[in-house]
């Protein structure tokens, strides 16, 4: 389902974060962003994921980038996965699946048979014009600053 690429334009988007507080594009206007679509709050993938992140969070600083993760989850879900594994950057709720559909990112998945909907797990690099870097569909959560490094280098 994901159709976007390197070189399109990244949709505008906006949705509230764990305090309630709108994040979107047009707060991010003129600035590089690091967007990451992820299924749900404290999974094991996806914990592994937000860590590896807030691991390197000053690394993606000192480059300029800000953090935001997205997932279906609500604020409240949101404000306890960030106190509870002390994430330092925005995660944006999108209960009405906006933000998802904008991106192409919710779409059928299969697990032990069962078919269903849900996000797939994928992060958008966006300079500060908008557009898209880098988009990677094949996340290694433990890994994803060093796998998103090796391409933007």
């Amino acid at each position: 389902m994901i159709t976007l690429k390197k070189g399109d334009k990244a949709p505008s988007f906006s949705g509230k974060n764990q305090n309630d507080e709108i994040i979107g594009s047009e707060q991010l206007a003129g600035k590089k962003y690091i967007l990451y679509f992820y299924p749900k709050d404290n999974t094991p993938g996806c914990t592994a994921e937000a860590c590896n992140l807030r691991d390197n969070h000053n690394f993606w600083m000192k480059r300029g980038y800000t953090i935001i993760g997205v997932s279906t989850d609500s604020t409240a879900s949101h404000k306890k996965f960030i106190e509870k594994n002390s994430l330092p950057f925005d995660l944006i709720s999108d209960s009405d699946k906006e933000i998802v559909n904008a991106f192409g990112v919710w779409d059928k998945k299969k697990m032990a048979g069962r078919e269903y909907y849900g996000i797939l797990r994928t992060t958008f690099v966006v300079n500060e014009n908008g557009i898209i870097d880098e988009v990677f569909t094949k996340v290694d959560t433990k890994n994803h600053t060093e796998q998103i490094t090796k391409v933007l280098e």
